[in-house]
């Protein structure tokens, strides 16, 4: 498949989100123009719309394993805050130089925990970004994925579990700085992270990783690994009479979209300036799935779309009617669901083309299931 064609399989999406990407990559740079210019960006704005594709790259990640795998994760905010903690670690170290960070002092510790060690390194920190997600995801993935639990069991267990990491992370003990987290950082890879053009390059980076996981993603999905988790939802028990290990498709997913999580995590601390285990309030994790729905699941543009408007909405409404904005989700949740279920993407689909979006169903099921054989066999 050739790159461009990675964006969209129709020319005029295609057209639309490369052009939706390279908007992303260009606006940081307006940060670095006068203030005085029309054209000057805020570092308010530079920041909130890093946040905002740092969650965009979250609801990717849980599109991988809900939209195409039919796992629906309501505890996607844990991996998040694991690679934000892992950033955070680093971004700590830098702001205390050789002495101990400050929360540890205020504890009257007189050494770091052994889990700290190595993490004043910047490459040693970026695979703890990706490490720690992946092997957390890996080992509850494949004893839930082993045990055959589904559906809403499967859901409860990663709400459970989030809760968990969030009640053992306010802890002091932990050495994760209790309730207040990780916050105070001054630089990053020698930059002041307050700096105007570290801003702009945070902010760049984000939008550049995501363009990056997303046709990633895109590709993987069309080549038979993403036709085999498409038919994974639909119908395992089928896959499994035909051969196919199904635990591992549904825990590769699993883990990959763990690590993209936490990567977004990582980037996210940085332009915000603090972690703290809120991250892993069951609730966010929720709000995780909405996004998707409200953009549409299965089809990756979505999950971005859907984060994107709904976290753009938030802003808003959390400043001038922060009272009503928990209705408001839940009423969004509610449209959705009942009228339409196929999100944002689908509606602009419906009303374009006038048919429904393409993704693997129930009706295409055995189309999938013949395709992979025949990969198989080739293989």
């Amino acid at each position: 498949m050739r790159i461009l064609q990675l964006f969209a399989d129709k020319p005029v999406s295609r057209l639309a989100i490369m052009g939706c990407f390279a908007v992303l990559m260009v606006l940081p740079w307006l940060h670095l123009l006068p203030a005085d210019s029309a054209l000057h960006l805020s570092a308010y704005w530079v920041t909130l719309i890093g946040k905002i594709m740092c969650l965009a790259m979250v609801a990717l990640a849980l599109d991988l394993v809900w939209g195409y795998a039919g796992i629906l994760s309501l505890g996607h905010g844990l991996y998040f805050a694991l690679g934000g903690y892992a950033m955070g670690m680093y971004l700590m170290r830098q702001a205390s130089g050789d002495s101990l960070p400050e929360f540890m002092r205020f504890l009257s510790w007189d050494k770091m925990p052994w889990f700290w060690a190595g993490t004043d390194n910047f490459a040693w920190a970026a695979i703890l970004v990706v490490l720690v997600p992946a092997v957390v995801a890996f080992i509850f993935g494949f004893f839930a994925f082993r045990s055959k639990i589904k559906d809403v069991y499967f859901s409860i267990i990663t709400q459970a579990m989030v809760f968990a990491a969030s009640l053992l992370f306010f802890r002091n003990e932990t050495g994760f700085g209790g309730n207040n987290g990780f916050t105070g950082f001054k630089t990053i890879l020698g930059m002041d992270i307050a700096a105007p053009m570290t801003r702009t390059l945070l902010c760049f980076a984000t939008a550049f990783v995501l363009m990056l996981a997303y046709l990633g993603l895109r590709y993987l999905m069309h080549k038979p690994y993403g036709r085999v988790l498409g038919a994974v939802r639909d119908g395992e028990n089928r896959l499994q009479y035909l051969g196919y290990r199904t635990l591992w498709y549904k825990l590769s997913a699993w883990v990959l979209s763990a690590i993209i999580a936490g990567i977004a995590g990582a980037l996210y601390v940085p332009q915000v300036g603090i972690i703290n285990p809120s991250e892993m309030n069951p609730v966010n994790s929720i709000e995780m799935a909405v996004w998707v729905a409200t953009g549409g699941r299965g089809t990756l543009i979505g999950a971005i779309l859907g984060a994107g408007v709904v976290n753009a909405v938030k802003t808003y409404f959390t400043v001038a009617y922060p009272e009503a904005w928990l209705l408001i989700l839940g009423g969004l949740f509610v449209v959705v669901t009942l009228f339409l279920p196929k999100g944002i993407i689908g509606l602009l689909d419906n009303i374009t083309h006038g048919k429904k979006t393409v993704e693997p169903s129930v009706k295409n099921m055995e189309t999938n299931i013949e395709t992979n054989i025949e990969a198989k066999k080739e293989s």
